[in-house]
């Protein structure tokens, strides 16, 4: 998996499960990107409240969707509702490397020695290990990082990986299924797989 630069672009990004499902939808029937960011425009295909709303998602769905390998719209479209969340979850992380970093780096660390719950505490000291490590992340302001905390506690959360507690949140450790794991391992995603799974 690529890494790239940090960003704190999730600031103003969703989950977009039903959104992400759609668009491969349409991908399996044919369609090619460019046809189904016409669509998007002409139809408002997302429901969007406006138009620079509606271009925004289609433009996070569509690259978090071309960082991982088009074989996985086979595989998502014949699994379960939980499982296809964890492929948008996947493509989140291999889109937004910080996000990946802290999935990897705190979630999967209390899976790995039994501990089934992450607080606000966690993801501030997640954050003050960044930004003694990159220059970009130590620019960023206080008011930045606990927009980006709080996006982070979101994503896992519809990805049904958490709880919606308050300060502090109940870790669901998920069931790969065999498919998933498989095309994980079969496109150099171990290290997702791991993050996903609790695992060294």
């Amino acid at each position: 998996m690529k890494k790239k630069e940090y960003s704190a672009g999730a600031v103003k990004l969703s989950f977009w499960f039903m959104e992400f499902r759609k668009v491969i939808c349409l991908l399996n029937q044919g369609k090619t990107f460019e046809e189904i960011k016409v669509l998007n425009r002409k139809q408002n295909i997302f429901g969007a409240s406006t138009v620079d709303r509606a271009d925004t998602i289609y433009n996070t769905v569509v690259a978090r969707i071309q960082c991982l390998s088009s074989s996985f719209y086979t595989v998502f479209l014949h699994s379960d509702i939980a499982t296809q969340k964890l492929f948008v979850l996947t493509a989140v992380m291999a889109h937004d490397t910080l996000f990946f970093d802290f999935v990897y780096e705190i979630i999967r660390e209390k899976m790995i020695i039994g501990i089934n719950e992450y607080a606000d505490s966690d993801i501030r000291i997640f954050f003050k290990n960044k930004q003694v490590q990159s220059k970009k992340v130590a620019c960023w302001t206080d008011a930045t990082l606990a927009r980006l905390g709080r996006c982070y506690k979101t994503m896992l959360f519809e990805a049904g990986m958490t709880d919606k507690g308050k300060t502090v949140r109940v870790i669901y450790k998920p069931i790969l299924d065999a498919p998933f794991r498989q095309w994980l391992t079969g496109n150099g995603m171990e290290l997702v797989m791991n993050a996903l799974a609790g695992v060294r």
